[in-house]
């Protein structure tokens, strides 16, 4: 009889895109141009349990988006020119695996019609209170997977 080995907690330590239990992180696109943002907002996902994918720029999280498939994309709407954000929505709502989408944005929206023109699936106010924000990802990254459940059920 043999006996199967389940890998050492230091051993999962090392496997991209697992935790340290083992489990397989949810990927996260965040795209913004704002270095200081970027990192942080990276950082705080990243400790919150996420496999994160930062983009500097459109064109660069578009490019992402052809390269891996991601559980949700957060990007800012302002980037290299006023609606580059909203190129970034556009090219993951074409993804057939149907990322979550999410505006992040440091200023109260002055004019909600802008963010509501870019149909994101949520407008996340990048706020001190790190709980919250890590609570709407969660919430987000699970009722993508509750739409992806149901529609792979009817086929």
């Amino acid at each position: 009889m043999t006996t199967r080995r389940s890998p050492a907690a230091s051993e999962l330590a090392h496997v991209p895109g697992r935790n340290k239990s083992g489990q397989r992180m949810a990927r996260v696109l965040l795209a913004d141009d704002d270095p200081a943002a970027r990192l942080t907002l990276q950082t705080v996902l990243e400790a919150g349990g996420y496999q994160v994918d930062a983009a500097a720029s459109a064109a660069e999280a578009v490019s992402l988006l052809d390269e891996s498939e991601y559980e949700l994309v957060l990007t800012d709407l302002a980037m290299e020119s006023p609606e580059a954000g909203l190129k970034v929505l556009a090219h993951a709502r074409m993804k057939e695996y149907r990322p979550a989408t999410a505006l992040v944005t440091s200023w109260r929206a002055s004019d909600p019609r802008q963010g509501r023109r870019a149909r994101p699936t949520r407008m996340l106010v990048e706020a001190e209170n790190v709980p919250e924000l890590l609570g709407q990802v969660a919430n987000l990254i699970g009722r993508r997977a509750s739409r992806r459940f149901r529609r792979l059920r009817k086929s």
